[in-house]
Parts: structure tokens; sequence; C-alpha cells
């Protein structure tokens, strides 16, 4: 079933996300992505049971026009680093949370590696490539 949203310019859909989906825990989680009319999936919800949903505004838009309005890739990266860091110093600690804390610095690496040169270039904060 697809769910029309309206949008200031134009209408967007949803679409369901079941990567997540490996055990008992993660198959009751709903993740539903919230696409923009040009296609960008910029609102996430996730559905818990017997718990409030989560929504997860990202950013929308060019930071130089339209200013911080939601998360950004890089801010939900720190978050889930953190988490892992902290399971990696106790008794969950194990090879391959080592392994995805690595990937997940790399992935915040590049990201920022892919900001500063579109600082250096001047065209951070807008919709330039």
């Amino acid at each position: 079933m697809t769910t029309i949203y309206h949008f200031e310019n134009g209408d967007g859909t949803m679409r369901e996300i079941d990567t997540h989906k490996v055990n008992p825990v993660n198959d009751q989680l709903g993740i539903t992505a919230i696409e923009l009319p040009s296609g960008e999936p910029a609102i996430y919800k996730v559905s818990i049971p017997h718990s409030p949903d989560v929504v997860l505004n990202f950013q929308n838009g060019p930071i130089g026009e339209v200013g911080v309005n939601g998360i950004t890739n890089e801010a939900l990266l720190a978050i889930v680093l953190d988490r892992m860091a902290f399971f990696q110093k106790g008794p969950y600690a194990c090879r391959e949370n080592a392994l995805a804390i690595t990937n997940i610095e790399q992935g915040l690496l590049w990201l920022m590696k892919r900001t500063f040169d579109r600082m250096r270039r001047g065209v951070e904060g807008t919709h330039t490539v």
C-alpha cells in the first residue's frame, strides 16, 4: 500500500525497508522511508512494538539556502559509533563489533572528506555538484 504525503513542492510516497530484519528483535521493527517528490528519502519512521514511533527527519535542502532542518548522515553514524564503542568496552566485545566500528569510522571519514572537498571548491551548502 502506498500512502501519499503532501509537501510544499508536491506529493511524496513511502516505502518499507527490511534489510535490518535478521533476528526476532529486528523482525518486529518496521522502518518506513518517506520520500520527497524528488525521490529523496528525507524522513524515516521506525515503528517499535509497545512504544511511540521514532521519526528521523534528515536535512532537507542545502544548509546555505534553508538552514539546518534535520539530522545528517554524519550525526546518525556518530550515534551508532558511540553505541558500538560502548559495547566494545564491555562484556560484548568481539571481532565483529571491532570491524563494524572500523567501517563506521571509515564511513564518517569519507563523508568528512566529501565535505572538506566541497568546502575547498566553495560549493558546500548548495546543490552544486
